[in-house]
């Protein structure tokens, strides 16, 4: 990608652009570390899948993928998953293609009008904000103004058009109504530092005021519990190619998938699977997983419940 600091000239306003753009790709690469950290963690467990429980998950490539959607063009689920799968590989004008093939199946979704716009943003080589992911985050908020990603790409707008305070004050209320551990709160955080630093912004008492409306969280919130990866883990699969990463990844979930429906009494299995699903951009699959794990776990039906809407899951 560009580096915008690269071409800047030094003043505050070039500068403070460059940590926003950055502040956005660290966002994006939040998600990306949860899904390794799940996959990670269903390696670790004491009952390990064996090679060949992997191997019998056969993620779908993205031929496969693209070649499922294709049989109807309103498949939105499909083409959201094809997407997802051409952003990972970094293929971002077929990710945008897709995801807005997708909205034709499904256009009241705000997620997919937010991935639309993130897609054509990371398309763009433009330092400014294109006026076509615009349009997608405009229709992203319209249908649902809680949208996080829609919310905070909408600040970095108005960071990169110099209105640094009204940036800032956008992402501390999107901080605000951030459930504990979503996986972009603390790149959340440091954007806010980071900007009001190279503007001369004092943001800690904000921040600390930021941490003091926000809600308590239950004792397990969107899959906290989910110890990460480690070092030696990290350094392993930064040597993978993203496809690859992805195929991974997906050969994990199914496996974790299956483990829990072999012994489904097991709630925090079943958060970190609808965790999985959702960082896959998988949706309809997280429904189906809290559906399963309440029929399982009718003791936990609230909690479960509210887990689910913590992550988002339809």
């Amino acid at each position: 990608m560009d580096n915008i600091n690269d071409r800047a000239d030094g003043s505050a306003d070039r500068a403070s652009a460059g940590v926003s753009r950055m502040g956005l790709f660290a966002l994006l690469a939040a998600v990306f570390v949860v899904a390794g950290v799940v996959g990670y963690r269903a390696l670790s467990d004491k009952e390990a899948p064996e090679e060949a429980e992997i191997a019998d998950a056969a993620p779908p490539t993205i031929a496969s993928l693209k070649a499922a959607a294709e049989v109807d063009p309103l498949n939105a689920p499909a083409w959201q998953e094809l997407g997802f799968a051409y952003y990972q590989t970094e293929q971002f004008e077929e990710a945008a293609r897709a995801y807005r093939q997708a909205i034709e199946g499904d256009k009241d979704s705000a997620v997919l009008w937010s991935a639309l716009g993130e897609a054509r943003l990371m398309a763009s080589n433009s330092v400014e904000m294109p006026a076509n992911a615009i349009d997608a985050f405009g229709q992203a908020l319209a249908l649902d103004p809680t949208d996080a990603r829609s919310r905070y790409f909408m600040a970095v707008k108005k960071d990169l058009a110099g209105d640094h305070r009204g940036a800032i004050d956008d992402w501390l209320a999107l901080l605000t109504d951030t459930p504990a551990g979503a996986p972009w709160e603390v790149n959340l955080r440091q954007t806010i530092e980071q900007v009001g630093k190279i503007n001369n912004i004092d943001v800690g008492g904000d921040l600390a005021d930021a941490a003091e409306g926000r809600d308590a969280p239950p004792a397990l919130t969107a899959g906290n519990a989910i110890p990460g990866p480690s070092q030696e883990q990290i350094a392993a699969a930064g040597a993978i190619a993203p496809g690859e990463q992805r195929n991974m990844a997906e050969g994990m979930v199914e496996s974790l998938d299956a483990k829990l429906r072999a012994n489904p009494d097991n709630p925090d299995g079943w958060v970190m699977l609808m965790r999985s699903r959702m960082t896959l951009g998988q949706p309809d699959k997280a429904s189906q997983a809290l559906k399963d794990a309440v029929a399982a776990n009718p003791a936990n039906a609230d909690r479960l419940r509210k887990e689910a809407a913590a992550l988002g899951v339809p």
